[in-house]
């Protein structure tokens, strides 16, 4: 089992997970996430790109953990640690990225659709086919999966159990782009490495404000957005962009994230 942090001279946080053959869900893999996460936290990046080695992204979880559980109680604690992975990284500060290079089940899917964007291979596959073992998905998923692409889908693709191809999930507004096989990674990296350069305040300001319109809609947004906007007055990055605005006309400033 291995998860790794590594950073680009971009500063770039890539976190890979790698639990072979499959990457499946465990409390063990959850809690080496965690000190990934950690890691992470504790220097913050310009942007964060979650990804993972093998044939696969996840092929689910260890079903054995959920089987093991005596008391519904216990099933209840279970779920509630599985359900601070993907809030965790909803709540990050900074641009997340998740990269599907293939079939993504499960934990998986639901901590991509908790990110901030998604970039798939044209191969990838994605699922959340809890109705095989009786049960509903557990780690925000269905609702996340909902925000992005609407209750009726949300219930297609939990009701079904399918799995659907990147081309669907990028029509249903779930995939932002769709990349080719050949390349994949590479793509991905200058798809995260344009988004790094940018004012990394200015777009945990975009999320702030996009979290009060998910939790009530525009109206709330709009009595928030000036406040959070005017947070970024003591930004270098706002200071700078402005006087470079007006010195050198537009798309010339080069941002720190400060």
């Amino acid at each position: 089992m291995s998860v790794s942090v590594e950073r680009t001279e971009g500063d770039i946080a890539v976190l890979t997970f790698s639990v072979p053959p499959v990457n499946l869900y465990s409390l063990e893999l959850h809690e080496e996430l965690d000190r990934a996460l950690d890691e992470v936290v504790a220097a913050p990046p310009r942007a964060l790109l979650i990804r993972a080695e093998g044939k696969i992204v996840s092929g689910g979880v260890d079903v054995s953990q959920f089987h093991a559980r005596r008391t519904k109680a216990d099933t209840q604690a279970l779920y509630d640690r599985m359900l601070e992975l993907p809030t965790r990284i909803d709540a990050l500060p900074f641009p997340t990225i998740f990269a599907a290079h293939s079939l993504t089940l499960t934990w998986a899917f639901e901590v991509a659709v908790a990110c901030d964007l998604i970039l798939a291979s044209e191969k990838a596959r994605f699922g959340l086919v809890e109705r095989v073992i009786g049960l509903t998905p557990t780690m925000g998923g269905t609702q996340r999966l909902a925000a992005r692409a609407g209750v009726a889908r949300a219930k297609e693709f939990v009701f079904t159990g399918d799995l659907y191809d990147a081309a669907t999930m990028e029509r249903w507004n779930v995939v932002n782009r769709v990349l080719p096989v050949e390349g994949f990674d590479e793509a991905v990296l200058a798809y995260v490495e344009h988004i790094a350069v940018g004012p990394t305040q200015a777009f945990a300001a975009a999320k702030e404000i996009l979290r009060h319109f998910e939790a009530g809609g525009v109206p709330e947004a709009i009595a928030r957005t000036t406040g959070i906007a005017a947070e970024l007055f003591d930004t270098d990055d706002l200071q700078h962009g402005m006087e470079s605005f007006l010195q050198d006309g537009p798309g010339k400033a080069t941002f720190t994230g400060r």
